[in-house]
């Protein structure tokens, strides 16, 4: 950021109406001054080497050189955040997988029309501030590219009921963090976990997907009445609440569809709270990074409950909001770095040991 204070940003879209309409949103908040736009990812290299902006929105589809491409360049020669403009659908959703892959910190998705613009302008003046102020995630922090994992044979299907519960809350920066801990997470975890990330419809199913590809545990979308049981990561879809309830085989997943809470639908807090009031001190929770407060509250309830609590440390997180809130409120019990996070996770849950795995199994 140079001496006006002010964040200088990039704006990179194939369109010239988006090019104008971001920059003229953005211009609007005293606090963000655009620098230039650049029609492509090939304009935009130069115009990154030439200005050094503190942070560049990219568009993911564009002609001569795409946003995956270009933002392959600037994570390799600069240190500057991206955050990418995607369109809400599936080959959108798949695009903005592969560039938070590639290092991107976050994403939006772009409205419908222009007469829309106004819907998406504080969420992005919002990411653009947390991108410019947070960290990015360490290269050496993110796994190679499509790692192939070999997948434990289990005993049997997993039948058994979670008797443990990790619930883990995330927004941006955490689709980097959770590519980082779960894959090193052994698929005979003693528990279930279950995971609000902050994300649009459709893009929640491909997070499953993508992350199922490089772990050891099975991860997938949540579905209404899906049992929570060990060895099992949960992902809440967009545009739900996730909670718990009893089922006859055990607690299972309930997904309510009503009004947003803290901003969010997912919420964080909804999970949490649910978590608290089902499985109290079998329960640990986890805040990654993220903006806003959403989640220190039901992660006060867990403590209260006599579960153990964690938050992520600032020094790697990518926006460090959600996590600094319950620390500063006193909920958290253990602040933990991504490195060591998976390890703390196992050691305060377990592993399931062969004998009880197998006597689940047929019971």
């Amino acid at each position: 950021m140079q001496s006006s204070g002010k964040i200088r940003v990039l704006v990179v879209d194939d369109s010239a109406v988006m090019r104008k309409l971001i920059s003229r949103c953005l211009e609007q908040d005293s606090e963000i001054e655009v620098i230039a736009t650049a029609i492509d990812g090939d304009f935009a290299l130069s115009k990154i080497d030439q200005l050094k902006p503190d942070v560049v929105t990219l568009d993911v589809d564009m002609p001569r050189m795409d946003g995956i491409t270009a933002l392959s360049h600037i994570v390799a020669k600069h240190d500057i955040p991206v955050i990418m403009l995607s369109s809400l659908t599936a080959r959108g959703a798949a695009l903005t997988m592969r560039a938070l892959e590639k290092g991107a910190v976050d994403f939006i998705c772009k409205p419908g029309g222009p007469s829309q613009i106004g819907e998406m302008a504080d969420e992005l003046i919002s990411k653009i501030k947390g991108a410019s102020r947070g960290k990015l995630v360490a290269a050496n922090n993110r796994l190679p590219d499509r790692r192939v994992v070999r997948r434990k044979a289990p005993c049997a299907p997993p039948i058994a009921r979670a008797q443990k519960v990790i619930a883990i809350g995330a927004s941006s920066g955490g689709p980097h963090a959770l590519r980082y801990v779960l894959p090193r997470i052994p698929a005979d975890l003693d528990a279930c976990l279950l995971i609000v990330q902050h994300m649009p419809e459709s893009f929640t199913s491909m997070l499953a997907r993508w992350l199922d590809e490089i772990c050891e545990l099975e991860v997938r979308e949540a579905s209404e009445g899906d049992l929570i049981a060990p060895g099992r990561v949960l992902i809440a879809p967009a545009c739900a609440h996730m909670k718990i309830s009893a089922g006859p085989s055990g607690r299972v997943v309930t997904l309510e569809r009503g009004g947003v809470v803290n901003g969010h639908m997912p919420s964080v807090d909804v999970l949490f709270r649910s978590v608290a009031a089902h499985y109290g001190a079998r329960a640990t929770g986890l805040i990654m990074t993220g903006m806003g407060s959403d989640g220190a509250q039901g992660l006060g309830e867990i403590k209260r409950a006599r579960g153990r609590t964690f938050a992520q440390d600032k020094e790697s997180c990518s926006v460090f909001g959600m996590p600094r809130v319950a620390i500063e409120k006193g909920f958290v019990d253990e602040i933990v770095p991504l490195a060591q996070m998976a390890s703390c996770l196992v050691a305060a849950v377990g592993r399931v040991s062969p004998v009880e795995e197998c006597y689940a199994s047929i019971r």
